[in-house]
């Protein structure tokens, strides 16, 4: 139906028509004529009439109510985080792995859901959790409404709380067995058929420091985050060949990395059922006891050898004659030649690629060059750059060039050394290993979520818990882009986050309804609501209040 106006001489009248569609035609029949038009407009009854009608429409009562004044201001709250994170939260079993282990403890509020609350914010922005709290009020995340700041250390308390002492079986001499350790090995009994193939463990730390003393685990050490002047704590994250988060320790600071290999190795084959296991770790591992300790131990390992330090891969290995092997191409690494060599009873691979060879020859081309014209222009101050130093010979007053230098360091272009215990064939052990540069892009995201400063926490198991919500980040950010990458997309992490971010909903409630309304989809927002499983809101919809309580 609708309205129309019908003229009988001078005067014009408002109709009401209704019309419908018969044997192919349109059929039509006034309903009524409401009157003449001129005078419905001057009395108002027109006005009366179409807004006693406007009620029954619930789109068009939002409009009369905001043309009116008669709406209340909107508010408006980011979705996107929590919608896509609370079902990876739900997808890779956190909510139940916390609930179940909660259990009846009586906390007096919702612990899983701080700990929820704790792992968002991580995702989008590093800080401590009194910023956490803050931060919260822009959100709608279920179950967080009565959450203060004193919940949040609750719950990292609880995580970072010391188990009994029957279940310190394989602690570390670094740091007890916490409730967090029954999370990790809880999503990994649930997760055990992705984890089936677990004979490689990647294996890479962090550093992050204390704004205070930061307890028993605040010691200086060797300072990745150049802060020498403040206490730190030592994190160790474990990924398996897929890059998926296994597991997080955390050492004092003053603990040196390859200290941590050996009981490292023993408490994943106790924590995790595995009896044969191979440790791929970088160059900074490396240690001439831990090598023997593991060959005594029979532990298999794949580590990387710093060729230009270690006197006898820079003399012998690297100088020794002998064939390479040529691996074919894949779609995972380019062309790559590998050459076994034994020395003294430990085995080497020396590894090359080519393409990369030749961009290592033209970069340095590019520093000579360089060099060369700041050297005629009598620039002393080359001797302070890293890049140029290392090709300088300084004696007195002279600067040159040191050509001897120059070809040493040709050497090793394209190249690099592993030494191994295993069996697995060369080319196998160096496939292997080139799988640790591709792990080594999901620590270099690993780092910068867990960059958690700054920590005020004063108590061990508050800053276990603190730093483990940051595992917990990572997991939930690994399950995404695995969903991300089985549609065949690869988006930048930063950027997605901040497209998600900028999600959100404005609710306003008019004629006794509550209408919410979403702003539009920025940038990528549709395909990570499609990879997670996610229903992206409608633009508008509109929800029923309740009734008020007679």
């Amino acid at each position: 139906m609708f309205f129309r106006t019908k003229k009988s001489g001078p005067r014009e009248y408002l109709q009401i028509v209704k019309n419908w569609r018969e044997e192919g035609k349109v059929r039509q029949e006034v309903v009524a004529t409401v009157g003449r038009l001129d005078e419905l407009k001057r009395t108002g009854t027109l006005d009366n009439l179409l807004r006693s009608g406007i009620k029954y429409s619930e789109k068009l009562a939002l409009f009369d109510g905001y043309e009116r004044g008669a709406t209340p201001p909107a508010r408006d709250t980011k979705v996107g985080i929590p919608l896509i994170f609370g079902r990876l939260w739900e997808a890779t079993g956190l909510r139940s792995v916390l609930s179940g282990l909660l259990g009846q403890r009586q906390f007096q509020f919702p612990v899983e859901r701080a700990i929820f609350l704790t792992v968002l914010h991580r995702l989008t922005e590093t800080g401590s959790d009194r910023s956490a709290e803050e931060w919260q009020k822009e959100y709608r995340i279920e179950g967080t409404g009565a959450i203060s700041l004193h919940h949040l250390y609750r719950a990292m308390a609880w995580l970072g709380e010391k188990l009994p002492e029957e279940e310190q079986d394989v602690a570390t001499p670094f740091s007890p067995r916490c409730t967090k350790d029954l999370v990790e090995e809880k999503l990994f009994e649930q997760k055990r058929d992705i984890f089936a193939d677990l004979t490689l463990a990647f294996f890479d730390t962090t550093s992050i420091y204390f704004e205070g003393e930061g307890a028993d685990l605040g010691e200086r050490g060797n300072s990745k985050d150049h802060r020498p002047d403040l206490k730190q704590m030592v994190v160790g994250v474990v990924l398996d060949s897929g890059g998926r988060p296994l597991c997080s320790e955390m050492w004092p600071g003053n603990t040196a990395d390859v200290t941590t290999l050996l009981p490292l190795t023993r408490r994943l084959q106790k924590r995790f059922g595995i009896g044969r296991l191979c440790i791929v770790a970088d160059r900074g591992m490396i240690a001439e006891n831990v090598i023997r300790t593991f060959h005594e131990k029979k532990i298999e390992y794949i580590l990387g050898v710093r060729m230009r330090n270690q006197k006898e891969v820079r003399d012998e290995v690297i100088r020794r004659p002998g064939r390479y092997h040529e691996i074919p191409p894949e779609k995972r690494h380019n062309p790559l030649k590998v050459k076994e060599v034994i020395l003294k009873g430990k085995r080497y691979i020396v590894c090359c690629n080519e393409e990369q060879a030749k961009k290592d020859a033209r970069a340095r081309e590019a520093i000579l060059a360089g060099l060369e014209e700041k050297l005629s222009k009598g620039a002393k101050s080359l001797i302070g750059n890293k890049g140029y130093r290392k090709y300088l010979r300084m004696k007195r007053e002279t600067i040159t060039i040191d050509r001897d230098k120059i070809a040493r360091e040709a050497r090793y272009d394209g190249k690099w050394v592993l030494t191994t215990n295993t069996s697995l064939k060369a080319d196998q052990v160096a496939l292997q290993y080139k799988q640790l540069w591709m792990v080594e892009q999901a620590f270099r995201t690993i780092k910068s979520v867990l960059a958690t400063r700054p920590i005020f926490h004063k108590r061990n198991e508050t800053i276990r818990g603190h730093v483990f919500c940051s595992f917990l980040a990572l997991v939930l950010m690994k399950e995404l882009q695995d969903g991300l990458e089985k549609k065949g997309w690869k988006l930048e992490w930063d950027r997605l986050v901040r497209d998600l971010d900028h999600l959100k909903e404005m609710e306003i409630v008019t004629a006794g309804k509550e209408v919410i309304i979403r702003n539009e989809l920025r940038g990528d927002t549709a395909k990570v609501f499609r990879a997670a499983g996610v229903v992206i809101p409608p633009a508008v919809r509109i929800v029923p209040q309740e009734d008020a309580p007679s």
